[in-house]
């Protein structure tokens, strides 16, 4: 009976994996079939370096949309990954136990709220602050940034105290019995024997951080042009297809397809380098 069990145990986790698998092939078909046919048809250095989108006059130039979404990601890794890494090191070494059981909850809190929330949150507070700071409309990078700064947040302090709980005590301890204060053992030692799962948590922060859309999109401006600073409106790769997939058809249509086997790329990129970096973790 036992025998039994465990073969039809092992059959629903084979099970599982399969569809898991069959899921990422059919995928990678449907936007290989669908989005590389569409960029031959456009023409590769049109559609990547484009600086036009104008689905009208027949312009698909998604070049805008690639910088747009580095500068916004890019802005959320400078603004969220610090301030992320810091509160990691004071829950796993500083904080005490009756606060840590206030602030864990809340920061685990962040990443079950919807982006649709954080679009909101950005729409009625950080936009206005932005206006009467600097002028403008206050939808642009510097707000998409600050966004996505705070939405990244639970996977970069997650991973990286998880990271820094896992280095073994004797590297504090031994900080120590050589004459090292607390804060000294904790960033001299403990902190760079944890570089590799930190940077896992920032890679992860990275691809929630360029995948995401909806709270992007009402704070950005979405303005298909290049940003010429951080206020200046900017329409990210997903943005882009949100907006206008409800209404696209034709070529259009397949020019948004293709937008996603470019995100998807990004994706796969970052996705592959989690895994590195995963795998050095655990061959240490």
């Amino acid at each position: 009976m036992q025998k039994l069990s465990e073969k039809f145990m092992k059959a629903i986790f084979f099970t599982a994996a399969l569809v898991s698998v069959i899921a990422v092939i059919l995928i990678c078909l449907f936007l290989g079939i669908n989005g590389i046919l569409t960029i031959e048809k456009i023409g590769v250095k049109d559609f990547l370096t484009g600086t036009l989108w104008q689905p009208l006059k027949g312009l698909y130039g998604i070049l805008p949309m690639i910088i747009g979404s580095i500068y916004v990601t890019a802005g959320a890794i400078i603004l969220g990954v610090p301030l992320g890494l810091l509160c990691a090191v004071f829950l796993a070494y500083f904080c005490p136990k009756w606060l840590y059981r206030i602030l864990k909850p809340a920061t685990d809190l962040l990443a079950g709220i919807p982006s649709i929330v954080y679009g909101f949150f950005g729409l009625t507070v950080i936009v206005p602050l932005i206006q009467r700071l600097f002028g403008g409309s206050g939808k642009g990078v510097l707000a998409a940034s600050l966004i996505l700064g705070i939405m990244i947040l639970p996977s970069v302090i997650s991973i990286s105290e998880a990271a820094l709980r896992a280095v073994p005590k004797s590297y504090y301890e031994g900080a120590l019995a050589l004459g090292a204060t607390h804060e000294r053992g904790v960033y001299s030692v403990s902190l760079p024997a944890a570089k590799s799962g930190i940077a896992a948590g920032i890679v992860l922060g990275v691809g929630r951080a360029i995948g995401e859309a909806m709270a992007v999109s009402m704070v950005a401006g979405n303005q298909p042009i290049i940003p010429g600073s951080i206020l200046s409106g900017v329409r990210t790769l997903t943005s882009n297809i949100v907006l206008e997939m409800g209404y696209a058809e034709g070529l259009h249509r397949d020019a948004l397809i293709a937008t996603g086997v470019v995100l998807f790329v990004f994706i796969l990129i970052i996705n592959i380098m989690f895994s590195l970096l995963t795998s050095k973790e655990r061959n240490k």
